[in-house]
């Protein structure tokens, strides 16, 4: 870890706040994506795991906050991004083949992102229909449903 602190955006931000996550077998993929969307993604703050933000830098020319690496703590502190309401949609082409050793944290973060009703895309697919949805260029437009007091938990 280097010291440095990272400026969270401010959850008024007009630009949608993304978070980019890839296990290790599911990075090409996001590379592929990421590429293919780079023009949407270049009007986004990103935020990503170390790993699959240092790879996705060398591929997509877009400023990337990175968090620690996903079993070092990433995916908790992306839980907490989500849960202080700064984190518009979350990417994250998880590897259901293959045992993770944090996959607690991974389910975790799956739980709070449907918990904050965060939009959250687990393949290519499903990306793609969130990237392309109207609404997501608009994140005034959600987050105002959700007001100031969201608490999805007392409904």
């Amino acid at each position: 870890m280097d010291g440095n602190v990272t400026l969270l955006p401010h959850p008024d931000a007009p630009r949608p706040v993304v978070a980019l996550v890839a296990h290790d077998r599911r990075k090409d993929e996001m590379v592929e994506w990421a590429l293919f969307n780079r023009g949407t993604l270049s009007r986004c703050s990103i935020f990503a795991t170390r790993t699959t933000g240092l790879t996705l830098q060398s591929a997509i020319d877009s400023r990337i906050q990175l968090l620690l690496s996903g079993p070092l703590g990433g995916d908790a502190q992306l839980g907490s991004l989500i849960a202080e309401g700064r984190i518009d949609a979350v990417f994250f082409f998880w590897d259901p083949l293959t045992p993770q050793p944090h996959d607690v944290d991974v389910k975790a973060l799956l739980r709070l992102a449907v918990l904050y009703d965060v939009a959250i895309a687990c393949n290519r697919s499903s990306a793609d229909h969130i990237i392309s949805s109207p609404l997501f260029t608009v994140p005034e437009k959600y987050r105002q449903d959700r007001g100031p007091n969201y608490a999805p938990w007392a409904r």
